[in-house]
């Protein structure tokens, strides 16, 4: 152990800009002499390390530490962060050695304690383990450079009004020191110059386990390990991706199934456990303060917004669950599919094949079944439905951005803007951006990247994205010629095989084309993905993005893009293309020159929709689970599986979560995209399935247990992080929420059934008793069976059919304006495109005038804010106040110092005033 060396020599920065080297604009020159005292004493060490300390730091053997110890062999020094390494034997062991040892004594200079595990005292004998302790005097400036808020005064504000409703929720609620693990307190940003002004109880306690993470990982991505081809390298991230280190990770404090035998360690990992990361518990309320306590707020803010969008979809998926009654209770008044199955006129209506040469004429009553379940979804609620998601997508916006508003505050993340650039520099862009030029702000140096380079960068990417983009277009189409070329085969193989014959009214043709095209759709979504997100990141790498922030941004815009194309590119097709684009049989529609179009079924494209929908929705949850659980489970057992019979001393608390899975510094960007992605499905498509609410609710509350779980069980301790919001996610929902009025339109009017029907039933209607009556004879053409063209009539007429039906409002061919469209189809398309108009700017005033009267922040939160900045100004103003008049009563005749203590008391008198 070396004692630390003074914060001005090693503190903040390490390395300065020199010819040919990467400089970090964030770390000092390191100029300290080779004799330089090493760490030894109990210099940088709090006052209550120093007493404890052992005298000597003997090994101590591990049979008698408890596999659950976080802390160093003298068991007073908390350990912070882990690193991990095994011996190399390859080529580059050497220069891995040199570099550990250059990093790790650059470390010690910048007042962080090690202590090493040798490989020897590891369960599998390979790997060492590097302990790390960061003591009080390097906590303290860390703090201020990272600009963390800590307690000054605890809060005696009256708290909020209390909900109503909150006896009758008590079902729902956890235990108050679960939800408030600490009390609440007034904070102001950390200064070494004003320690006494702040609430420090205890110097090795004062900073929570997660801020000390976070102090020194900052440390470690940016602390030099040397020079290599003329350049200063520095990085923990750099070391971890050419091997020289394994893995580096805080400790989880205990074991997630049972408390720690430490009286020092909170056990707060045991708690989540036991009160959020378990099944049973899906119906409680998330502990969303002791999530950010031992997570960090990136994280808290991620189950946050989870949690309120699944308490928003349980009102989509209420009046979705009754839209779906309602279609269910009127199936049988349907006076459409009782035409379609009544023999006498469904039966008696003979429609041409739906595929040339080896498809049949077909009656119109072997669709009855489907056209059943049409109604199920084609109804007057899908109209109802479209627009109550439209204004539901917008409360629940609108009503996130309150809450997140909550959470700033009580987080204490309300000035975190501000400070996100400077946190978030990439060492990346530093090491690898060697031109520089001077801050107009700072006047600094800094590292830049020309503009010339960054538009390459920028063309070669974008050229990538587009071009991934078209190979899922290129997919798509692919699978348009499959469904295309199948058809008839299904056709054929139904025809002619009598074991289907029970099941022939539901499993038609086109059902059995539609359900395999799906699956085969859903498969190359997959691949697709797995490939493209490798792809993403590689470029968005290449682009050298300046922030974490700006990192995080690019790759986002990147993915979401790609999958939005990727996963509803189908659904668009079959809700905006199949269908439309027919002719008719003398004048058929080819793909290619080869594929005739597919046609609707006699009911409509929007059962089709909503199988499309259902698999691929239903199918990327049920995988999403899969990879999120089970996988990661088989895969910590795997690597756990030799040390079931250790005896448990044996088995060390860094040891037990090296062998989890890392959570990745995008780990939470997966969790985001699989959520928005979800989102899209049920805004974009919902008036095809008023179900998918349903599903989503289901999914999100096993989702939410799921994601608990592996954080808290299956992967090692995240490095915590600071996050105001959701970030670019907010603006991507906000499109989307936008893009949805107009799909759903654009559904309810091309896809469903819906306006023909009104068009039929308020101008074409001849039978007053049932106005409906007629209505699918209406919407079937008349073709001549002796016209078809270009070989594409049928290979059998065995019972001499002279015509034939088919879906188009179209003449018949006696009519001197034959197979030109009546005017009928004329008055459905104005009829169409005028409902999309009213739709849409109904739907986008209401959308915009509750967006306008729901205030962003509530006024409670704006107040509480005002009275807290209030209120530690005062304190501050106060405080200096003070100091001041102890330097006057040194110094009587100090004509300045009164000056300054006339100046302070003003100041504390304007803020009063202000308030």
């Amino acid at each position: 152990m070396h004692s630390s060396r003074k914060a001005s020599d090693t503190l903040i920065e390490m390395t300065v800009a020199g010819d040919g080297e990467d400089s970090n604009g964030l770390l000092l020159e390191n100029n300290s002499n080779a004799d330089s005292e090493l760490p030894g004493n109990s210099e940088g060490l709090s006052s209550t390390e120093s007493t404890c300390l052992i005298s000597n730091l003997q090994r101590i053997d591990r049979q008698h530490q408890s596999k659950d110890s976080v802390f160093f062999r003298d068991g007073i020094r908390r350990i912070d962060f882990v690193l991990s390494y095994v011996d190399d034997p390859g080529k580059e062991a050497e220069r891995k050695v040199e570099r550990r040892k250059e990093f790790e004594k650059n470390l010690e200079q910048s007042g962080l304690h090690l202590e090493t595990e040798d490989k020897k005292e590891s369960e599998d004998g390979k790997t060492y383990f590097v302990k790390i302790h960061a003591p009080w005097e390097v906590l303290s400036i860390y703090a201020e450079v990272l600009n963390i808020k800590v307690p000054i005064k605890e809060n005696d504000m009256p708290p909020a009004m209390e909900n109503p409703f909150h006896c009758m929720l008590g079902a729902f609620r956890l235990p108050d020191r679960v939800m408030h693990p600490e009390p609440d307190y007034f904070t102001a940003p950390f200064s070494k110059q004003r320690q006494e002004l702040y609430l420090i109880h205890d110097e090795s306690s004062f900073f929570s386990p997660s801020t000390r993470n976070r102090i020194v990982y900052y440390i470690l991505s940016r602390c030099p390990y040397g020079t290599e081809e003329g350049k200063k390298k520095f990085g923990i991230k750099r070391l971890l991706n050419n091997g020289t280190y394994a893995a580096a990770f805080p400790l989880h404090d205990c074991q997630y199934w049972k408390k720690s035998k430490d009286p020092k360690c909170d056990s707060e990992r045991y708690t989540l456990y036991q009160e959020w990361a378990r099944f049973v518990r899906f119906y409680k309320e998330q502990p969303l303060n002791l999530i950010r306590k031992y997570y960090g707020e990136k994280i808290g803010i991620y189950f946050a917004w989870l949690g309120f969008y699944t308490e928003m979809l349980f009102f989509a998926a209420l009046v979705g669950f009754i839209c779906f009654l309602y279609g269910l209770i009127t199936m049988d008044e349907n006076m459409s599919s009782k035409e379609i199955c009544d023999p006498a006129i469904g039966g008696q209506i003979i429609m041409c094949p739906l595929c040339d040469r080896n498809c049949e004429y077909w009656k119109l009553n072997t669709t009855c079944e489907s056209s059943e379940y049409s109604h199920l979804f084609d109804n007057v609620a899908t109209l109802f439905f479209a627009i109550f998601m439209g204004i539901w997508v917008t409360l629940f916006l609108e009503f996130w951005k309150r809450r997140q508003a909550r959470l700033e505050y009580e987080w204490d993340l309300v000035d975190f803007e501000e400070e996100q650039q400077q946190l978030q520099l990439r060492p990346e862009y530093e090491a690898k951006c060697t031109s520089k030029r001077k801050n107009p702000v700072t006047q600094d140096m800094e590292p830049y990247l020309p503009l010339t380079s960054k538009a390459a960068r920028f063309c070669f990417s974008g050229s990538t994205v587009l071009f991934w983009i078209l190979l899922i277009i290129a997919s798509m189409i692919a699978v348009i010629v499959y469904r295309l070329s199948v058809y008839a085969a299904f056709a054929s193989i139904m025809e002619n095989n009598q074991s289907l014959e029970p099941i022939s009214g539901l499993l038609t043709p086109q059902l059995a084309t539609s359900v395999t095209a799906s699956c085969l759709n859903f498969v190359l979504i997959m691949i697709l993905n797995f490939l493209y997100e490798r792809v993403a990141i590689w470029i968005t790498d290449m682009e050298i993005p300046r922030t974490h922030l700006e990192y995080e941004n690019r790759l986002t815009m990147k993915m979401f893009l790609f999958q939005f194309v990727n996963y509803y590119s189908s659904c668009f097709y079959v809700a905006f293309f199949k269908g439309k684009f027919v002719g008719y049989p003398a004048e058929y529609t080819y793909m290619f020159g080869n594929w005739r179009n597919e046609e609707c079924d006699p009911a409509g494209c929007l059962i089709e929709l909503t199988t499309q929908l259902t698999i691929i929705m239903a199918g990327k949850q049920i995988w999403g689970n899969i990879q999120e659980a089970i996988y990661p489970w088989i895969w910590n057992w795997w690597r756990r599986r030799k040390t079931r019979g250790n005896p448990e001393n044996l088995y060390s608390r860094w040891e037990q979560d090296h062998d989890l899975q890392c959570f990745g510094n995008l780990g939470l960007f997966y969790e985001y995209l699989e959520m928005v992605i979800q989102f899209g499905f049920i805004t974009l498509f919902v008036a095809s399935f008023p179900l998918a609410p349903l599903l989503a609710l289901m999914n999100n509350i096993l989702e939410i247990r799921v994601d608990s779980w592996k954080l808290t069980t299956q992967y090692r301790r995240p490095v915590a992080a600071k996050a105001h919001s959701i970030g670019v996610w907010q603006e991507i929902l906000n499109g989307m929420a936008i893009l949805s009025v107009v799909t759903n339109a654009f559904i309810v009017a091309f896809t469903s059934d819906m306006i023909p029907r009104l068009v039929f039933y308020y101008a074409y209607s001849t039978n007053e008793a049932t106005p409906m009556a007629g209505y699918i004879n209406s919407s079937l053409s008349v073709f001549d069976t002796s016209e078809f063209k270009n070989g594409s009539e049928p290979l059998e007429n065995p019972m001499g059919y002279t015509t034939c039906r088919y879906r188009d409002y179209r003449y018949p061919p006696d009519h001197e304006k034959k197979y030109s469209h009546t005017m009928q189809f004329w008055h459905i398309l104005a009829a169409k495109m005028a409902f999309i108009i009213i739709m849409e700017h109904v739907v986008f005033l209401v959308k915009f005038f509750v967006a306008w009267l729901i205030p962003d922040v509530p006024s409670e939160v704006k107040a509480r804010i005002k009275r807290e900045k209030y209120l530690t100004q005062k304190i501050l103003h106060e405080y200096e106040l003070d100091k001041l008049k102890e330097k006057l009563s040194c110094t009587m005749n100090c004509v300045d110092v009164e000056k300054e203590v006339k100046a302070t008391a003003g100041k504390v008198q304007l803020s009063q005033a202000m308030a």
